[in-house]
């Protein structure tokens, strides 16, 4: 918004929000995200929508801001509204705070856990991690060739 509260023309409200905490809310051009069905690109005045979300990155492009903010996200939902982009994660992690070790770590966990499985719900938990592990590393990636 400007200094006088009116919201710029071209920009959309973004709200990521995890269990724990706001991650980011703030006037945006642009969110990409990981849909249900592939990527997703909001801009404002977007048709409504609600859907969920995969593991991966959401890349924002924060109005009057050179560089994009990317917030990793574990899965979620994600509903639109032509002047608000809401996205409710399971787990949210903003791209500076993202740990690749702790990423590899886990994907190291649960690639074990794997090959261990004594039930379904084990091997479906396992999949699970193997696979919010392997979205996070991919967004570590996808940083580093932005020059973060």
């Amino acid at each position: 918004m400007d200094n006088k509260g009116f919201k710029m023309a071209n920009t959309i409200h973004v709200d990521v929000v995890s269990a724990e905490e706001m991650i980011f809310s703030g006037e945006a051009e642009f969110v990409a995200l990981p849909g249900e069905s592939g990527e997703l690109g909001i801009y404002p005045r977007h048709t409504p929508l609600i859907t969920r979300i995969k593991p991966g990155a959401v890349r924002i492009k924060v109005a009057g801001q050179a560089q994009d903010e990317f917030v990793f996200v574990a899965g979620g939902l994600l509903e639109v509204q032509p002047n608000h982009v809401t996205v409710l994660a399971d787990t949210a992690i903003r791209g500076a705070d993202l740990d690749e070790a702790k990423a590899s770590e886990a994907k190291r966990r649960a690639e074990e856990a794997l090959t261990n499985k004594e039930s379904l719900i084990d091997y479906a938990k396992a999949q699970s991690e193997l696979s919010a592990a392997i979205a996070q590393l991919a967004a570590i990636a996808k940083l580093r060739q932005k020059g973060r």
